[in-house]
């Protein structure tokens, strides 16, 4: 992907937190600067190599993968970044991180098979 396209999905995704106006996370407990800060921390490991590029994820991006909730990260998929981060690629880093999915999972615009 070329650097436009980098640029295009850190906005999208800095602008989805700004705009998402995310409430308490109940099954997790968490709070909306937690959650703000789990993707933030996420999107640092993991955006240029495993999303942009489609390399193999390295451990740091997979430790993040890992320990970040999906109740955090759901509310700002939009299908603007679904569009630039398909769902297999999703499938792909989240398997190869060693979490599992399950079936039909819906998360923001993503449905895992």
């Amino acid at each position: 992907m070329e650097g436009g396209s980098l640029w295009l999905l850190t906005f999208l995704l800095g602008l989805s937190l700004v705009t998402h106006e995310m409430t308490m996370v109940a099954g997790a407990g968490l709070s909306p600067s937690q959650c703000k800060e789990e993707i933030r921390l996420g999107t640092t490991a993991c955006v240029r190599r495993e999303i942009v590029e489609g390399k193999p994820a390295t451990p740091e991006c997979c430790q993040r993968v890992r320990v970040t909730h999906f109740e955090c990260i759901c509310p700002v998929v939009s299908a603007q970044i679904a569009s630039i981060f398909p769902v297999d690629k999703a499938i792909k880093l989240l398997r190869g991180c060693g979490r599992q999915v399950p079936r039909h999972f819906k998360c923001g615009s993503y449905t895992f098979p």
